[in-house]
């Protein structure tokens, strides 16, 4: 499964010379790859998002001032919140 924000994650990560990143990044997503038959693609896409989300997150604090990482941080914070909009149960009326 190839996804745009993977790719770009990889791209950021070889700029900031984070190769052992590049390493995990790959493992998950072969992983999760595994788990596209079983639990669908939309359920892999946002557990490869979280991932990448998280990751972003931590690399934001190591690079402050690298506005790439900030921005592509927002972006896949983005997509992730909208997919898992997907997989959220509806609120029961009678317990609100």
């Amino acid at each position: 499964m190839k996804m745009e924000e993977v790719e770009k994650t990889r791209v950021l990560l070889e700029e900031l010379g984070e190769k052992a990143l590049i390493v995990r990044l790959d493992s998950f997503v072969m992983l999760n790859e595994g788990l596209k038959t079983k639990k669908g693609r939309d359920y892999v896409r946002l557990s490869v998002l979280g991932f990448l989300e998280g990751m972003l997150m931590t690399l934001k604090t190591k690079y402050m001032d690298e506005e790439n990482v900030a921005r592509l941080y927002e972006e896949i914070r983005a997509k992730r919140a909208e997919l898992d909009e997907l997989f959220r149960r509806p609120k029961m009326q009678n317990l609100q």
